[in-house]
């Protein structure tokens, strides 16, 4: 009679076992998704921005399918080498899987991904740590968009300011951010404030993968080893 597994402690061999499935499911997904798809295109990615890329990816649901995550896992997935790849010179593909980048698999045409791409691009609030896109300098004076109750936190962000008869004010010039250096987190703060945009969350493509043909839309340093065909 079979033991019970009821009151059985979890071990962390339990939790790795698990990672281990998650990521078979995904090595099995891609696969199914090379079978199913007619071509997959690798895509960096700037800015990422996941309720902006979940928008994306649910307009070309009906024609494509998308993959992020390690690039580890998605290489295993489509073999690495000419010996081990899952369909003739995909493995090319995995050669082009490093740093941020992801794999979309569709049925669009080629013009169609292509457009696409170079058109989409979308702004966001920049998050500490970013590359300043502009110098941002407000000048001495009364700061007429915010209300009184935002003084004492426009303060703790470092900016000059008091009240002047229940109005913000500047009592010295004050520079938010300078053209190209990280943003601190007051500053990404001051700016959202602000209402100004820094982030641009851009994709673009990097190469192009079908029975018939493997196209390098950008060839990177690193990419030296990979043959077009």
């Amino acid at each position: 009679m079979p033991k019970s597994k009821r009151n059985k402690a979890v071990t962390l061999s339990k939790t790795k076992k698990k990672g281990k499935e998650h990521k078979e499911a995904i090595v099995t997904a891609i696969r199914e998704a090379a079978e199913k798809y007619a071509s997959v295109y690798v895509f960096s990615f700037q800015n990422m921005r996941n309720l902006k890329f979940k928008e994306f990816r649910e307009k070309l649901k009906s024609t494509s399918r998308f993959f992020l995550g390690s690039n580890k896992v998605m290489q295993v997935a489509l073999g690495r080498s000419a010996a081990d790849e899952i369909m003739t010179g995909i493995h090319k593909v995995s050669k082009i899987l490093r740093g941020d980048t992801g794999l979309c698999f569709t049925n669009l045409p080629k013009e169609e991904v292509e457009r696409i791409f170079n058109e989409y691009e979308e702004y966001d609030f920049a998050r500490t740590g970013s590359t300043a896109a502009e110098k941002v300098e407000l000048k001495e004076g009364p700061l007429e968009q915010f209300t009184h109750e935002m003084e004492p936190f426009l303060r703790k962000q470092g900016m000059p300011v008091r009240l002047n008869k229940g109005v913000v004010e500047l009592v010295s010039d004050f520079v938010v951010c300078e053209e190209g250096n990280p943003l601190s987190p007051e500053s990404s703060r001051i700016l959202r404030l602000l209402g100004i945009m820094m982030a641009t969350f851009r994709l673009g493509l990097i190469c192009r993968w079908s029975p018939a043909e493997f196209e390098l839309y950008i060839e990177r340093p690193d990419d030296s080893d990979v043959e077009c065909a």
